[in-house]
């Protein structure tokens, strides 16, 4: 026999490997049958409307307009109105991003020759009339046609009002349109006595993530900031609130500030490469990659939330100790090829 193999022949006093157990996997969850959950069609036009839909009825008349229907909607069953109501008293509600004027310019070219307006708006009643979480850019349409009536799906719970993101289907959000409206729903909601003891955790579905909130900060402050560069690692370090929204946002407005001196650094950084003969504009994303100390991290869902204020505070300090001559022609081609947000 060969050394080789007598190196490899296991002896009698050789420690035996015991073998790990295996992770038991978690149960998946069974799928529902097909046709087992909601309401059948006949059950959708029964029942007793609630007394807030019987107030819903009450407030669609007072605002001039009329009740086409109410039935139960067939998922969850909740009551809702069917209406027309005048244009003038239905608004966006005050939190949703900025108005494209682009969009709102093709649907009034395709609603006249399709020559029917086929999709309700979502609205809840405020005031003596209604706001609209999901039905900016139809709305604007079709005033700018001179539309008198648009058709709304009219809801009783004022909660809704706060569901854009999840309701708005119009025009696809971006990383910024998404920022903005969170920052304003938790402003909204922090000013309202109502809901003064309301924290981001409570709200959670509605703001989606915690990053939104200080990055709408940052975009409050300079409508130019590159949220992209930084959502990564703000993902990774902010988590939900359980304090009063008031209180959280004070945190927020702080680490907002320290991602706006970091995309101060980095800017300065970028602006090196550029001295240095480097044109892309991939350049930003390049340096937020090279001094992100979260690149590798693969935490489990168990781990917490890396310390934002650390974080940032390396990442500050790595930017401004960026050399630009470390980086190389391929690197600049791989993040072309990736795309910026992706070598986070």
């Amino acid at each position: 026999m060969s050394p080789r193999a007598k190196a490899a022949t296991p002896t009698s006093d050789s420690p035996k490997k015991t073998k790990q157990p295996a992770t038991p996997r978690k149960p998946r969850k069974a799928k529902p049958e097909a046709g087992s959950l909601g309401l059948t069609a006949g059950e959708c036009a029964t029942g007793t409307p609630t007394p807030e839909v019987t107030r819903v009825r009450t407030a669609i008349e007072d605002a001039g307009g009329s009740v086409l229907a109410c039935y139960r909607e067939p998922f969850g069953g909740h009551w809702v109105a069917l209406a027309a109501l005048p244009i003038d008293r239905v608004k966006p509600t005050p939190y949703q991003r900025e108005l494209s004027k682009a969009h709102a310019d093709r649907l009034a070219t395709v609603i006249p020759k399709v020559g029917r307006f086929l999709d309700p708006v979502i609205a809840v009643p405020d005031g003596d009339g209604f706001i609209s979480p999901n039905g900016m850019h139809r709305l604007a349409a079709l005033t700018s046609l001179g539309a008198k009536t648009v058709v709304a799906l009219v809801m009783p719970e004022p909660e809704i009002a706060f569901r854009i993101l999840a309701l708005n289907t119009e025009k696809a959000h971006n990383l910024k349109d998404k920022a903005i409206e969170v920052i304003r729903m938790s402003r909204a909601i922090a000013v309202d006595p109502k809901r003064a003891g309301q924290s981001e955790a409570d709200v959670a579905f509605e703001l989606e993530q915690a990053a939104l909130v200080t990055l709408g900060i940052c975009y409050e402050k300079n409508a130019r900031f590159s949220g992209g560069a930084y959502n990564s690692v703000v993902s990774k370090t902010e988590t939900f609130s359980t304090d009063p929204m008031k209180k959280s946002l004070e945190l927020r407005e702080k680490h907002a500030d320290k991602l706006l001196v970091l995309d101060e650094a980095v800017t300065a950084a970028v602006g090196r490469l550029k001295e240095a003969g480097w044109n892309s504009g991939y350049l930003k994303p390049i340096v937020v990659a090279r001094i992100n100390p979260l690149r590798f991290l693969r935490p489990g869902k168990e781990d917490a939330a890396p310390d934002f204020d650390k974080t940032i505070d390396k990442m500050i300090e790595g930017a401004k100790k960026f050399d630009a001559s470390k980086v190389k022609a391929q690197d600049v081609a791989i993040a072309s090829a990736v795309g910026g947000d992706d070598l986070n």
